[in-house]
């Protein structure tokens, strides 16, 4: 770590420090207006969690896992007004988030290793979450768990998240309310939502939430529009033995004029004016989502549960996409090309057990046993543009949208499978308590099949696929020597579905140059286990929530072997690293949420020992976040809020002859609540990146090229709730 870095991290730690010991508090005489203030205000206050839904274990605390979990709640997603499921990640101090090549789906690097939007969870569900954009507003928690967890959740479908997941919770009737909000986004984009819950029934057994908004409008980058149309139901059942719950969503996305990401040559391009788009006109991403889940839970008595879950997603995609090939880093010089790529997911995922909680001599049992499956259909065909256009970073030019039918693979009118998957798997567990639970040992084994078919673009004739099976089992442990004070350790595993062989073409669709002549080329290899180790500690002390991790992740890589012209799992690429995590409210009306993340990721096993030891591509060496809001001791009803985004270099080619410098992003924000003939109003007023900085966020690495994401320019976001 470098001096600039160490002394960028401490000002950061001291700046939320004295933040934290200089904010003066006072006491308000309470009338019934300041009551309903200090509710609304309580309502709106932004909050993240240790604990959250572990998997095959279940909603638990903190303080009784042996893993590293944040929970970001509902009002966090309100105020900040984000986008994307991306913009709320932004807030978390151990996640960075890309772009997939060619798409604007969303990839979130957690401890160094991409997780895919493919493999975001829904409920506790792989599959059913919307694969390449999220709207934030249909959930209630966005749930961010660090670290493999093939055991917590299974193998993901879309062949990511050894470094972590995320799991998103869908809104609920948790207590009456009735909300309508305006909203603004730079330069004119309009939002409208609306949020009612009731609960009903004789004791209140029923509820019932329905919530929807509507935004449209070009954003701050130049040119670019953005349209999301969601609607989501959940309607539950909370009575004696018996819960139940079923939650519909719809959502609409469309995005014309898109920005992707920069592919470079040798070089790294100075970076273009925050708000300019080297797009086309003609780009576009339009996806049309059904998804939803129903849950069951039944209680046998009090130490044992009946649980079952299933949930389906039917989706559509119409991606055109305008990439740009940097050629001249000085000049900006580059070549744009076009595609056109039409795809449909037809996804089924379920998962049952029981949990039994169980005591005596001493000691205590919780035992989980169950099973989960996982289905996908990828129905897809693809036209990519041979002939390109002239274009230019850093002054582009608009060309028309190139010609159809150059090279075309699939039925584009009407979509056939390309592949077929299914995941199933059986597991079992049992956490051992002892010392009146301040000792729990937890052991477990889950036994995973991954089943995958490959179908030809050209006739839709079945071209490979393959059948294994793995065994990932967890060991963890959790020691709470005294109250507030929780010591842990983990053994666990990930594990994703084997990669293909390269074919002959590169991974934009256009022969490779020169020919990838590999003797097992287009076989798909079996699956492939990671291996984690991690401690670390929880501390709750008074107003703060501490906590501190140490890991190192263990991943196989794949590559051709030069000698026998074999691809295989030759590689490793190792990831050690340091979380630290901080929030809580020091004193009344001022809260924090903050952490910095240390990460060392290295090549070590490489095709024939070239780069190895070299630093993994697209691995920041430092993340700092501070998020604080305040509500004014002097003007109760207001709050202000801040926030710090810091991204250390990182690497753009695995020669390490490339890199990203470092970064720092700064958010100010305010919220008001007034009362409106006894009603609260709450206004807010939001503007990211306020200096305007232009800074290349984050870079990505494929087979054909390094590709860069350039951060979004200075936004400003305004709105109004009103809560009936």
């Amino acid at each position: 770590m470098t001096r600039s870095t160490f002394r960028t991290a401490l000002g950061l730690s001291a700046a939320t420090a004295v933040l934290a010991i200089s904010a003066p508090a006072m006491a308000q005489e309470a009338s019934a207006a300041d009551e309903i203030l200090v509710t609304a205000q309580r309502n709106n206050q932004t909050q993240v969690s240790g604990g959250g839904n572990i998997g095959v274990f279940g909603d638990k605390a903190a303080e009784d896992i042996p893993f590293n979990v944040r929970s970001y709640n509902e009002a966090l997603i309100l105020n900040q007004q984000p986008d994307t499921l991306g913009e709320v990640l932004e807030n978390d101090p151990t996640v960075r988030t890309a772009l997939g090549f060619g798409i604007a789906g969303e990839v979130f690097v957690i401890r160094g290793f991409n997780l895919s939007s493919d493999d975001v969870g829904f409920d506790g569900l792989y599959g059913i979450t919307p694969r390449q954009l999220v709207a934030p507003e249909l959930f209630s928690s966005v749930q961010v768990i660090n670290g493999a967890s093939a055991f917590l959740n299974g193998a993901a479908p879309g062949g990511s998240g050894i470094g972590g997941s995320v799991n998103l919770i869908p809104k609920m009737a948790e207590r009456e309310m009735t909300r309508a909000t305006l909203g603004y986004t730079s330069d004119a984009h309009i939002s409208g939502a609306a949020d009612v819950a009731r609960r009903f029934g004789a004791n209140g057994e029923w509820g019932l939430r329905i919530n929807g908004s509507a935004r449209r409008g070009d954003i701050a980058i130049d040119d670019e529009f953005h349209s999301s149309y969601v609607l989501g139901a959940t309607l539950d059942y909370d009575s004696g033995p018996l819960r139940a719950a079923l939650n519909l969503n719809y959502q609409r996305l469309n995005q014309k004029y898109w920005r992707g990401q920069v592919r470079i040559g040798t070089a790294v391009p100075r970076v273009p004016d925050a708000d300019t788009n080297y797009s086309q006109p003609w780009s576009q991403i339009l996806t049309k989502d059904f998804f939803g889940a129903f849950s069951l839970e039944y209680d046998l008595s009090d130490a044992a549960m009946l649980y079952a879950k299933v949930g389906a997603r039917d989706g559509r995609e119409d991606q055109t996409t305008a990439s740009i090939t940097v050629s001249d880093a000085v000049t900006g010089a580059a070549t744009g090309s076009g595609s056109y790529v039409p795809r449909e997911d037809n996804n089924e995922s379920a998962t049952a057990g029981i949990r039994i909680k169980l005591e005596g001599g001493g000691m205590s049992h919780e035992i989980n046993a169950g099973a989960a499956v996982s289905w996908q259909v990828n129905r897809n065909a693809y036209d990519f543009d041979l002939i390109g256009y002239a274009t230019n970073l850093y002054d582009p030019v608009v060309a028309p949208r190139p010609a159809p039918g150059q090279l075309v693979g699939g039925n584009l009118d009407n979509v056939f499978p390309i592949s077929r998957s299914r995941l199933s798997s059986v597991f079992f567990s049992d956490t051992l308590g002892l010392w009146d639970d301040r000792i729990l040992i937890t052991g477990g084994l889950r036994l995973q099949e991954i089943k995958t078919t490959s179908y030809s673009y050209s006739d839709g004739a079945r071209a490979g696929g393959y059948r294994e099976s793995a065994a990932t089992p967890v060991l963890g442990i959790v020691v709470k020597p005294v109250p507030g004070l929780s010591l842990y350790g983990n053994r666990i595993e990930g594990l994703v579905a084997g990669s293909m062989a390269p074919p002959t073409y590169d991974d934009d669709g256009l022969p490779a140059t020169p020919p990838l002549l590999v003797i097992n080329g287009g076989a798909a290899l079996p699956p492939v286990k990671s291996k984690q180790y991690e401690v670390g500690g929880k501390l709750a002390f008074g107003r703060f929530n501490a906590g501190v991790a140490l890991f190192q992740i263990d991943k196989p890589n794949s590559f051709v072997d030069p000698v026998t012209i074999v691809y295989g799992n030759y590689g490793t690429q190792r990831n050690r690293g340091v979380e630290i995590t901080l929030d809580g409210e020091p004193v009344d009306g001022l809260r924090i949420i903050s952490g910095l993340t240390f990460n060392d990721a290295k090549l070590r096993r490489t095709e024939g020992g070239v780069n190895e030891g070299n630093d993994a591509v697209g691995v920041p060496e430092m993340l700092a976040n501070a998020n604080i809001e305040w509500d004014l001791p002097f003007a109760p009803a207001l709050t202000l809020t801040g926030r710090v985004v810091y991204t250390g270099k990182q690497a753009v080619d695995a020669a390490n002859t490339l890199e990203l410098g470092s970064w720092t992003r700064f958010d100010l924000g305010a919220r008001y609540v007034a009362l409106v003939g006894g009603t609260p109003l709450t206004l807010r007023f939001n503007v990211d990146n306020v200096a305007d900085k232009r800074y290349w966020a984050s870079a990505y690495n494929a087979f054909s090229g390094s590709r860069l994401l350039q951060g979004g320019p200075r936004t400003f976001k305004a709105s109004a709730s009103i809560d009936f």
